[in-house]
Order: C-alpha cells, then sequence, then structure tokens
C-alpha cells in the first residue's frame, strides 16, 4: 500500500502526465527555483535567529530596499 490509498503505480502515471504536460526542462527550472527559495528561506530564518545581519548583508538589504522605493516613486509618477 502507498501513500493514502496510491499505489507507486499511481504515482508513475501522474508523473508521467505531469511530464507530458510541463516538460522536464519548465520541472527542472521549477525545481531549482524552489530550491533556491527554500534557500532563501533558511538564510532569513538564521539571520532572524542571530538578530542583525551581518554590515555587508546589511548594505545589500538596504540597497535592495532602496531599490524597491525608486520603483514604487517611478510608478506613482506614472499614474498620476
Amino acid at each position: 500500500m502507498g501513500l493514502g490509498g496510491l499505489h507507486i503505480w499511481h504515482l508513475l502515471i501522474i508523473l508521467g502526465i505531469v511530464i507530458v504536460i510541463f516538460g522536464t526542462k519548465r520541472l527542472k527550472t521549477l525545481g531549482s527555483d524552489l530550491g533556491g527559495a527554500i534557500k532563501g528561506f533558511r538564510k532569513a530564518m538564521d539571520q532572524d535567529d542571530k538578530g542583525a545581519a551581518k554590515p555587508d548583508e546589511q548594505k545589500r538589504l538596504e540597497a535592495d530596499a532602496g531599490d524597491a522605493d525608486f520603483a514604487e516613486s517611478k510608478d506613482k509618477e506614472r499614474h498620476t
């Protein structure tokens, strides 16, 4: 017996359908994107546990925030 009544053959058929629909290239990029997101989440959680970020990382985070503020101000200018 498999997971919740699903046998290995059911899982293989589902996997085959997913590969036919999405293709292996898209699944590969999806997997790498998901892995990167999990890695970033873990890194953020570690930084939160340690307190403040390291000075290099703090500068990078501030620069990223500045870029986001700049983009928001440009969007507001376009809509007014």
